[in-house]
């Protein structure tokens, strides 16, 4: 028999497959608030001024906790997601200037983690090296 919980929706109740729909769309939303140009495409849109969808930004807060936060791929959303709980960020997110300037930013953030990351590595990889080399004897 499947196990059956509280939705979200006081008076009803879901099955562990509707549980699990629910779950996967809202990870794949939550994930999606990690790009700009779509949060730009919903403050365009309005959806941003509606008092019932901003309501649904602050009940996803949820996925901040570590025992949801562990499955998503696009962790940076939970910043967005925070961001989003604020009015003025939201105002500022229909101007595409404001989206441009933060997927810039975020750009910028991967390359110099990428080469930073990369550096490490080769350090590593170096000492590694170093300790696995038989000392050298002197002649003589």
């Amino acid at each position: 028999m499947a196990s059956i919980r509280q939705s979200a929706v006081p008076g009803s109740q879901e099955s562990e497959e509707q549980q699990r729909i629910r779950f996967q769309t809202e990870l794949e939303f939550v994930q999606c608030l990690a790009n700009p140009n779509y949060l730009n495409f919903l403050a365009q849109r309005g959806y941003f001024k509606d008092p019932t969808f901003v309501n649904y930004l602050k009940y996803l807060q949820y996925w901040k906790e570590p025992k949801y936060a562990k499955y998503l791929k696009y962790p940076q959303c939970l910043f967005f997601l925070e961001l989003l709980q604020y009015e003025h960020f939201r105002k500022e997110l229909v101007n595409s200037q404001c989206a441009k300037f933060i997927d810039d930013q975020q750009l910028l953030h991967w390359q110099h983690y990428q080469r930073k990351r990369l550096t490490l590595l080769q350090e590593e990889m170096a000492s590694q090296r170093a300790l696995q080399q038989p000392p050298k004897e002197k002649p003589g």
